[in-house]
This record gives C-alpha cells, sequence and structure tokens, in this order.
C-alpha cells in the first residue's frame, strides 16, 4: 500500500473538528468492520479506527500520540516490537493468523462462553505505508476471526471424537480389536528393535453362552460391560486393554515379562470373578478362564503371540475354566 502524504497530525476521524468534512477514504477507515491503527518506527500511535475504539474502550484521542505499550501494557511487547521493526527493515507486509497467536488484543467476543475461547480470536496484517520508497509508517489490521477459529475447533473436536469412537467397541468403550492389534504391532516392532519384555493376556467369560441363554442378550451385554468397567480400573495406563469380539478380551502389557504377566493375570481373573453380577435383580455369577504368552526370540511377527496366549487359554479351559496359563507356567 504506497501512501504519498500523510497528515502532520493523524487522528480518526472522531478527533477531527467538525467544519472539516470527511473524505470516502476516511470513512471507510472509519466504517469498515475490523480494527486499523497505525504506528511510527517509535510504537507510537499515529491513527485508530472506530473499530479499535469500540472494542478496545479507549477514544482515539486518548492513544494517538502515545505509545501503545503505555496504553495497552498486556501486549505481547517483544513480539509486536519485532514484527513492526521487520515491516520497517524489509518493507514487505507480514502477517499473523490466529493459528500461531490467538490474539493480539485483549478485546471480548460476541460468541457464546461455549465457543472455548476467552477472547476475540484475531489475524493480524503489517502493512508498509510507503513515501518515497521509504517506510515511513506500519499500518495494522484487526480481522476478528473468533467464529472461524470456534468452527474450526469444533471440527478438528468432531474428527478427534469420530477417530476415538473407531478405536472403540460400541458396547464396552474400551479399545476394539483393531486398535489392539495396531498398538500391539507396534510394541511387537519396539520389542524386536531394543529388546526387553512384552506379553499379551487373552481372557474370555465362562460359560458365556449360558449367560446369554438363561438370562437373555441384554443381561449378557450388562455383564460385558461390567466385567470390562472392572478390568479397566485394576490395569496399569500403558497396558492396552480391548475387546477381541464376542466374551473375549486381551490385554497388552509393555516391559512386562511372562511371570509378572502371570501375576498380572491372576489379578485380573480374581477381579472378574469375586463377585457376581446384578442385572435387574438377578445375580449373575461370572469367572473368566485367562492366557497369557510372550514375545520370544525367533518369533517373525505378533500374530505368534496371539496364537500362543490363545492356546493358552484353551488349555485352561480344558482344565477345568477359572484359571490362569501360559505355555509351560501355570497359576491355579
Amino acid at each position: 500500500m504506497n501512501i504519498r502524504a500523510l497528515p502532520d497530525s493523524p487522528g480518526s476521524m472522531s478527533s477531527m473538528p467538525a467544519s472539516l468534512p470527511p473524505s470516502l477514504s476516511e470513512l471507510v477507515v472509519e466504517r469498515v468492520g475490523f480494527g486499523i491503527f497505525v504506528l511510527d518506527r517509535d510504537m507510537n500511535v499515529l491513527m485508530w479506527n472506530r473499530f479499535m475504539q469500540d472494542h478496545s474502550g479507549v477514544a482515539a484521542a486518548d492513544v494517538i500520540g502515545h505509545s501503545v505499550f503505555e496504553r495497552f501494557p498486556d501486549l505481547p511487547r517483544a513480539w509486536l516490537a519485532r514484527k513492526v521493526e521487520s515491516v520497517f527493515q524489509l518493507g514487505s507486509f507480514a502477517f499473523s493468523s490466529w493459528e500461531q497467536r490467538p490474539y493480539l488484543f485483549r478485546f471480548d467476543h460476541d460468541r457464546p462462553i461455549t465457543g472455548g475461547v476467552d477472547y476475540m480470536q484475531q489475524d493480524c496484517t503489517f502493512m508498509p505505508l510507503m513515501r518515497d520508497r521509504e517506510v515511513i509508517a506500519v499500518c495494522v489490521t484487526v480481522s476478528d476471526v473468533t467464529h472461524v477459529s470456534v468452527m474450526q475447533r469444533e471440527r478438528e473436536d468432531a474428527v478427534a471424537r469420530l477417530r476415538e469412537y473407531a478405536d472403540r467397541d460400541g458396547l464396552t468403550g474400551i479399545a476394539n480389536r483393531r486398535y489392539f492389534e495396531g498398538r500391539l504391532a507396534d510394541e511387537f516392532a519396539r520389542w524386536q528393535r531394543y529388546g526387553g519384555d512384552i506379553s499379551v493376556l487373552l481372557f474370555d467369560l465362562d460359560h458365556f453362552k449360558k449367560i446369554n441363554d438363561e438370562f437373555g442378550h441384554v443381561a449378557g451385554d450388562t455383564v460385558l460391560r461390567a466385567m470390562a468397567q472392572r478390568v479397566a480400573q485394576v490395569v496399569r495406563k500403558q497396558d492396552v486393554f480391548g475387546r477381541f469380539g464376542g466374551e473375549e478380551f486381551a490385554l497388552l502389557l509393555p516391559c512386562t515379562p511372562l511371570d509378572d504377566a502371570l501375576h498380572v493375570a491372576e489379578k485380573i481373573r480374581r477381579t472378574i470373578g469375586d463377585a457376581p453380577v446384578q442385572v435387574q435383580g438377578v445375580v449373575v455369577p461370572v469367572t473368566a478362564s485367562v492366557g497369557a504368552a510372550a514375545a520370544r526370540p525367533g518369533a517373525t511377527g505378533y500374530e505368534a503371540m496371539i496364537n500362543e496366549a490363545d492356546a493358552a487359554l484353551y488349555s485352561a479351559k480344558r482344565q477345568g475354566r477359572n484359571r490362569s496359563v501360559a505355555l509351560f507356567h501355570e497359576i491355579f
């Protein structure tokens, strides 16, 4: 933007004598729906339009001729000074998006409180005002983009929720099989590279078909949700607990050798079986069988762990159920 001349005492229309009618350009500057103010190299304000006056509560007459930091001490002083100085030195435009810095001025916004933002979100443009190829001032525009920012945050939150829902089992709310196997594949690849320990537990509810047949599928679903909640409360934060399908569940135990995994298996078995589930006034006894496996040298993929844990689970069932088993290890 080239300006061939600046007035000796620039100001806003609100400070002009009534005998001097405003020009069209002055009317535009005064009435546009975004903020416009002009700074000299010492960060003194040379122009302050009505948008800035209305949203800041500071009249043009009270800010023009003063340092912008004097009237607005909460501005990001170092950042703003560097931004303006770069325009003086380079003679080119500079920009700041709300995504980089949510706001320059702490202006109130008209969005409801549910919008999740404290102040008006702002995009800023820094324009060099030139005379004879020399930058004599910097014009800063402040655009209210609160609506855009709120809408974008809402979209991002919605996408994050959809992604989370895609990773969750619809009945129990824990991880689904796809997510579980993805995490297991990642942990197995990490184990292959760095070594250490990694174990997996597979467990399912004993005689679950009988529960469905005797008490109904609604009761069966209630039991599954209750069991998932009980187990979720006793696993570690770094563990991954998921529903493998039907009444079968899986637990990934990073940095855990097989012996320790068996102790975890027993803890889970007792957590499930120590108390029956109350379903619509009916007491439903529940027990679980658990199979454990650990990564071992020579395994080509994480599937080997699942297969071994599955074999251990069926061994637990053949031995009478309500027990924890690992290949060559057993706890009664």
